[in-house]
Order: structure tokens, then sequence, then C-alpha cells
């Protein structure tokens, strides 16, 4: 049989289908209850090819609701489309009579939410599997007014994890050569440090000691998944600013080739799909981006981030108002709040003496209500079996830079035979793995909020 005939006939029956609505959609009606209709159609269809032109029709509708009626067709989704509880009970009392692997499938069977399905059959639609990745985004938007989605998501990460696990994923180099539909998107979806323009966007690809990697998936095309950009240096960076406006470590220290440096720095990881929040891909792109630059580069001997930490500012503001701290110490946090104090240079070192050390604590001991590291970009590279190897005073003076961490920056080291043990002990018992320069700060954090001279 001619696979690829097959295939080709579904697409142009899909494509027929798209056309149909384009010409004609005054008669998709934008109701959530027309769309439940529809997705029971498309559980009840038996015929492949039928399936296809269903599951485009239902995305279609669903592309034209509005933010209310969506949130209708997700509370119908909860309640209409869960799984059955007189199957489950029949598979549970048929399992505990014979308890062989047959009985425990069909429990499993019945267990599972009819949505899932649903998805599998949406799944079959030009684009549906990007359509689902919006859907998700939809949802997540809700979820905080309304909890009760929540099993809805559940079951988009428990496909979604199968769906874009790390070999469907496939890694490409991002330069000045690549077409300009991604260009524009790595420009749109940079999260890290905004994009100005498309002369940033050259310095930041096109520069000999510049290199950028995107994970995509060949079911959503030219839609990037997450990128990572690399700033080749000479020693481990210390400041984004030098390396946003195109001043290379060349430039200070005579290095006149790539293969003059020893750092691969990862200075931008953005994730580009919302609706793929929750799903790991980050871990796999730095390793793979490792491998790769290795190849090309095999000198190179650190793999280092200088990275934002999100959310030190508003936890310092918290200890300025902590009573429990010495007042001496709070009255000196209280410079953060003059305009332009890094350039008085008094002011500058007074707060570089504590504000190091606090951030130290905040990286290593401040935890969450799962006892893991409080700051979110902390827990992505700790996660992955980082190192948290050294804080940077006025890593980033941009006023971002500022308002997030106090201008304070965070290199991650990245050692490729300790990332399986600090990612196990991680794992195992939330260990923070951190240099000893960091753990002397952490140290003298302790003393500070004792009233203890640290000198």
């Amino acid at each position: 049989m001619n696979m690829l005939f097959l295939q080709e006939l579904f697409n142009n029956i899909t494509q027929r289908d798209a056309l149909l609505r384009r010409r004609h959609p005054e008669t998709l009606t934008p109701d959530h209850g027309q769309l439940v209709h529809a997705c029971q159609k498309l559980l009840e269809s038996d015929g492949e090819a039928s399936s296809i032109a269903l599951a485009s029709r239902a995305l279609a509708i669903y592309q034209r609701l509005s933010a209310a009626e969506k949130s209708s067709f997700f509370a119908r989704l909860t309640a209409d489309f869960a799984a059955e509880p007189g199957p489950i009970d029949a598979a549970y009392l048929a399992y505990q009579e014979v308890r062989d692997n047959q009985s425990l499938q069909r429990l499993f069977e019945a267990c599972e939410p009819r949505r899932q399905e649903l998805f599998r059959r949406l799944n079959l639609a030009s684009d549906g599997t990007y359509e689902l990745v919006k859907m998700r985004e939809d949802l997540l938007g809700l979820l905080r007014e309304q909890p009760e989605l929540a099993p809805i998501d559940d079951d988009f990460a428990h496909l979604f994890g199968s769906w874009f696990n790390r070999g469907f994923l496939m890694l490409k180099r991002i330069d000045w050569n690549t077409p300009a539909s991604i260009l524009e998107k790595i420009i749109r979806y940079e999260a890290v440090h905004e994009i100005q323009d498309w002369d940033d966007l050259r310095r930041r690809l096109d520069a000999r000691d510049r290199r950028c990697f995107a994970f995509f998936h060949p079911a959503i095309g030219d839609e990037p998944l997450i990128f990572v950009e690399v700033a080749l240096h000479k020693g481990l960076p210390s400041r984004i600013q030098p390396i946003l406006s195109g001043e290379s470590s060349y430039s200070k220290k005579g290095i006149d080739d790539p293969e003059d440096a020893d750092t691969a720095a990862f200075f931008g990881i953005s994730n580009c799909q919302t609706g793929l929040r929750g799903i790991s891909f980050g871990n796999f792109l730095i390793k793979q981006v490792v491998q790769e630059l290795s190849q090309e580069l095999p000198q190179l001997k650190y793999f280092v981030t200088l990275s934002p930490v999100p959310g030190f500012a508003q936890w310092l503001q918290e200890q300025r108002e902590d009573e429990q701290l010495p007042a001496s110490l709070r009255k000196s946090l209280k410079g953060l709040e003059t305009p332009g104090w890094h350039q008085d240079k008094a002011r500058e070192e007074e707060l570089k003496a504590i504000i190091r050390p606090l951030a130290a604590r905040y990286l290593v001991e401040e935890k969450n209500r799962h006892g893991l590291p409080l700051n979110p970009v902390a827990r992505f590279h700790l996660g992955n079996g980082a190192e948290l190897h050294r804080i940077n005073w006025l890593g980033d003076i941009s006023e971002k830079g500022f308002k997030q961490a106090a201008g304070l920056m965070v290199n991650y080291l990245y050692v490729l035979d300790d990332i399986e043990r600090n990612h196990e002990n991680y794992t195992a018992k939330a260990a923070v793995a951190c240099s000893n320069e960091v753990r002397d700060l952490a140290k003298r954090a302790r003393k500070l909020a004792k009233g203890e001279t640290t000198k």
C-alpha cells in the first residue's frame, strides 16, 4: 500500500475542509455548545479520513470562540469528558477478582478521561498539535480564577510529555542565514534580554563570537520551542551590558579568533510556547548545545550561564521591612531607594558588602513550599545539574536589572563530570551545589542577620 499517497489524500481532505470553512465562515456559530457537539461527533467517528475533517472543523470552531465561550467550553470538558465512574468500578471489581495484566489494562483504560482521547483525535488535524498548544495557553490563563479546570491541564501535560519528548526534538543553529520568518519569532520570543531591532539581532547572531541554537518539533513547523543565546568568551563573564552591546572579550583581551575562547556563556534562554509551560526542554537543550560547541571548539573549558535573578529585589524589600533583622542592616538596605545609588562609590561599596551575602542566602537557603529554591532560574539550572558558581555585583545595570535583582547576575557552571551527581543530589535532597565562594557568602549573611561583623 502506498502510504505516501494515503497521507497526501488525508492532507487534501483537511485542506479542502479548511478552504470550505474559510469560504463559508457563517456556518460556524461561535458557541461552545456547537463545539461540544463537534467533539462528541469526533469521538464517535470510526474512519480516519472523516476524523481528520471533524478534528479540523472542531478546532476551527474553537478558534472563533470568545474568551467567555472558551471558558464555558473548558467547564464542559471538565464535566462531560471525564472518566465514567461506572466502568471504573466494574473494571476495578474485575481486577480484584483476577489480578492479571489484562484486567489491569482494562482498569487503566477505564480510568483515562475521555478528554485525552479527544485531544489525540484533535491532533489529527493539520496544525492540530500547535492548535492544542495554543488551547492549553488559553487554559493556563484561566487556572488562577478557575482551579477546578486543573484536571484538563493534567491531561494536556500528560499528552504533551509524550508528544514533545526528546526523541522528537530537532536542534538547529540560528544564524543570519536562517529564514526571516524564524528570525522574526526569535525577536518576538526573546524573554530575557529584549532584542531592540534587526541590527541588534544581527549583532547577536552574526558575530564570530556568538552562537544561537533552538529546538523545533516536526509537528509545529518553524515555531521554535526554546532557544539559547551563547557568547564565546575569555574567562567567565560577569556583566551583561558588554555582551548585549556587541563588545566582545576579543577587543579587550586581544583574542582574534573564536578558537582562542575558553568559555561558552549562555546569556539568554527563552521558552517560546506558553502552552508548553512545565514541559522540560531546557535541560536537553543545554546538554546538546554543550556537545555541539565541544565538537566545533574542543578547546572550550567552561560552560557557564550569565543569568538574571528575578524576584531578588522583591525579597530584599521584604527583608528591609523585617523588624527581626538588625536596624543597621535595614537602614543600609534603604540605600537602594536612592536614585543612582550605584554611581555613589561609598554607598555602592556599602551595599555590595551586604547584598552579595544576602543574595547567596536567598539562592542557597530560601525555599518554596516544595522545599526547592525560591528563585525559578536557580531551580532550572540546579535541577539540570549546574553549580551556583559566582554572584556578580552590578552584572546588569539596566533599569530591568535593578528592578528585578538590584543589578545582580549569577554564573551557573556546568561541569560535565559533575552534572549527573549534582542533578541526583538536587532531585533526592534538594541539595544546592555551590562554590566555596558562594558558601562563604551565605555564612556571612547569617552573621549579618545576627548583627555580627563580617570583617
